[in-house]
Formats: structure tokens, C-alpha cells, sequence
């Protein structure tokens, strides 16, 4: 009987951590070090190991032995390499999908490593809401990844679910951000009842028809991977902070201030620029630990 209970458990454990997410980057669009940046960074260009990619994740299904990709950002060739290097070569080396959030720079162009000039890939699943998917078929050179069929565009519908597998699915939803070519995307992907959101790039909080409190106070999120580009205001000394309308990280825990410490522990912050002390300062980051606030870290494996 006991050995019977084991196996039981053993089981029902294994289905419950069945997928797991990794952190693949961390940063801003320009990365860290950044180009033109002659502080913090130049302790980076020296030190590959506080270097930092810009920001990925990768769902991992470890029953299919399939993964995805969320954003192909300028790293990613080194980024396929340090998921393979993470997971010791268990899984293929190209995801089963690649899910972008936008047009911007540090969001999609990672695409062009699929092409004909490098890996000649074929058929890469990349999923993306309309107007993205219109850019990318419209416009060279990305255009040609589409005509050589190095890539295969799957159009998402806003509010809808997509199936990946028996028990994981993806939700592409729509966020306020500077939509010069595409919208901006933000993802809810669920592991049977279990998931997490994916928001590394919107405008303020209030800005949003939704609430971004309710959304993490959802039973079902377990991490809210969510936007930080900057710590504070005055961060950038030379330009107006109104120019760069994201929430910075002190506006975030404000506005979480009087949740429970349970809720706090889901927000992930991500998408840091090169200027947040938080890509760079363990302090920084200690402080933000102890409101009850978590950090993304490069590498990082989460159940």
C-alpha cells in the first residue's frame, strides 16, 4: 500500500511541474552593456559574466520534450546556445514556436538569424497578432524570411486561446505601447490551471482598460513577468522621462503596495534598461526582495 501511495505521488508531482519557464534575458532592447553607455557598462564589456541578454523566455513542456520561445531578440543566436547550455542539450536546438510581443527592435529582429544569410532555417512556427504578422509579410528584409520559407507566420487572434498542447495554451492580448508599426502584445500562457503573463513592454498601468492587480491576483498566474524598464523618475538626465511612458519599478510597487506579500512574490520585474540599478546594483535588487517584489535573474528556472 505504501509503495502504492509513492507512486502516486511521485506521479501526480511529476504532472504538476511538468513545464517549466527560463529566463533567457533580462534587458532592454540595446542590451547590457549598451551601445554608447560609458558607465556600468564598461564593467560588463569586461566582465561576461554581469553582461546581460535582452529580454526571453523559453517554455519548456518536459513530457513532449518540445519548448518555445517568447521574443527573438538581437541575442538570439547566443540565446538558443544558453537555453541548450541550460538544459544540457535535452531539447532541439530550434523552438517549436517563437511567440513576439512587437515591432521594436529588441522584440523581433532576432528573426533575421533564420534567414538564408545564417541558419537557412525552415518553417519556424512565429506567432503574432495581426498587424505584426501583416508587418512581417509585408516588409523587407523580413519579408523574405516569409517568401523562403524560413519561417511560417501564425496570425494570433486578440482574447483568444491558442493551443500548444493537451495542457498548455497561450493568450495573446493587446497593451498600450508606442505602436509606430505593430501592436504590442502581452501573453497569459496556462500549464493546465498554473501559468504565467508576459508583459515586457506597455505605457503606464493606468493607461491600460484592464487592471494589472486583478490580473496577478488570479489564482492562476503564478509569475507576471512584467515591464521595468526603468527603476524611477530622473533615471535619464538628459531627456524627459514622459518620452518613455513605461511604469517604473518604484510606480509598480506603489501600486502593490497593500497586497499580500503572496501576491507581491509573483511579479517578476524584466526588461530592465542599462540605466535601472537593478540590472546592475545587488543592492537595488536586495531592496526590492525586501518589499516582498522579486527580480527576473538571467538563468533562472521556475516550476
Amino acid at each position: 500500500m505504501k509503495l502504492l501511495i509513492t507512486l502516486i505521488y511521485i506521479f501526480s508531482v511529476s504532472f504538476l511541474y511538468s513545464q517549466q519557464v527560463i529566463v533567457l534575458g533580462i534587458a532592454q532592447d540595446g542590451g547590457f552593456p549598451h551601445i554608447g553607455c560609458q558607465n556600468e557598462c564598461l564593467k560588463a564589456h569586461k566582465n561576461k559574466n554581469i553582461s546581460k541578454y535582452v529580454t526571453s523566455l523559453a517554455l519548456v513542456d518536459l513530457i513532449s520534450k518540445k519548448w518555445w520561445m517568447f521574443e527573438a531578440t538581437p541575442d538570439m543566436d547566443r540565446q538558443l546556445q544558453y537555453f541548450r547550455d541550460l538544459t544540457d542539450g535535452k531539447y532541439p536546438y530550434l523552438p517549436e514556436g517563437i511567440f513576439v510581443t512587437h515591432a521594436h527592435i529588441g522584440h523581433y529582429t532576432g528573426l533575421m538569424f533564420l534567414g538564408k544569410e545564417a541558419l537557412g532555417a525552415q518553417g519556424v512556427k512565429v506567432y503574432a497578432l495581426p498587424k505584426m504578422s501583416d508587418y512581417l509579410k509585408s516588409h523587407g528584409p523580413w519579408s523574405q524570411l516569409v517568401d523562403f520559407k524560413n519561417i511560417s507566420l501564425h496570425t494570433l487572434i486578440a482574447d483568444s486561446i491558442k493551443s500548444l498542447s493537451t495542457n498548455l495554451s497561450v493568450e495573446a492580448f493587446t497593451v498600450p505601447h508606442r505602436d509606430e508599426y505593430s501592436e504590442t502584445a502581452g501573453f497569459k500562457v496556462l500549464y493546465g490551471n498554473k501559468g504565467f503573463i508576459f508583459i515586457p513592454d506597455i505605457d503606464k498601468w493606468h493607461k491600460w482598460d484592464r487592471n494589472i492587480i486583478d490580473i496577478i491576483r488570479d489564482p492562476q498566474i503564478n509569475y507576471a513577468f512584467i515591464d521595468a524598464t526603468f527603476f524611477k523618475d530622473g533615471e535619464l538626465p538628459n531627456r524627459p522621462m514622459r518620452e518613455l511612458p513605461h511604469p517604473f519599478a518604484e510606480e509598480t510597487m506603489r501600486l502593490f503596495n497593500d497586497e499580500s506579500l503572496s501576491i507581491k512574490e509573483k511579479i517578476k520585474f524584466i526588461h530592465l534598461n542599462h540605466t535601472n540599478p537593478l540590472i546592475f546594483d545587488r543592492r537595488a535588487r536586495q531592496e526590492v526582495y525586501k518589499k516582498g517584489f522579486g527580480v527576473a535573474e538571467q538563468g533562472t528556472i521556475y516550476d
